[in-house]
């Protein structure tokens, strides 16, 4: 199932749409353990993370559903606040590559995961394109493991490109890349 060459298209049984976050924050750090690994005590961490992230002014999310309710991929992010933690830890790597300013007037992607089984559908090119494109700002950044990966190459796909390598967040055992996209995204290549 394609929408044009190459871009794969969101199945029929999975609907994107918006996501009640806060109502749902479980469900959604189960799909991130599964396509991330993360261990429970790591999920519960991320709770706390993910509530207090939707407190924030502009937060949104969106999530993938299956027919019968599964929550199966969710995004979320919200305007970019130089005050946040995150901001905090890549502005000086983005200094230093002269591009602190895509701090600036930025929708951040906070987190984008789809549950393995539905991986390579689609689903996470829905997502993110559905939640950037209701932003409101002119670009979109993110950070990502800095491998390839098949979550890089959707990236890039959808016109980010690395802003900053080698990004070492505290406690994270591997270094992040910073990416970022002016909006909207591409649609394909």
């Amino acid at each position: 199932m394609l929408d044009s060459p190459g871009e794969p298209r969101t199945p029929d049984d999975v609907v994107v749409a918006p996501l009640d976050l806060a109502t749902r924050v479980d469900e959604a750090l189960a799909v991130q353990a599964l396509a991330f690994g993360l261990s429970a005590d790591e999920m519960g961490v991320r709770r706390h993370i993910v509530l207090r992230h939707l407190t924030s002014r502009g937060a949104r999310a969106r999530g993938a559903t299956t027919a019968d309710g599964r929550l199966v991929g969710f995004v979320y992010g919200m305007p970019n606040d130089r005050t946040h933690w995150w901001s905090t830890v890549v502005e000086p790597y983005l200094r230093n590559a002269g591009l602190d300013d895509w701090l600036d007037d930025a929708f951040v992607i906070t987190e984008l995961h789809v549950h393995p089984d539905f991986q390579g559908r689609g689903i996470g090119r829905e997502l993110i394109t559905d939640i950037t494109d209701t932003a409101g700002l002119p670009r979109s950044i993110l950070s990502a493991i800095d491998t390839e990966s098949p979550a890089r190459g959707l990236y890039r796909d959808l016109g980010y490109t690395d802003l900053a390598r080698q990004v070492h967040f505290p406690s994270a055992p591997q270094p992040y890349a910073v990416m970022g996209a002016p909006l909207p995204l591409r649609r394909h290549r």
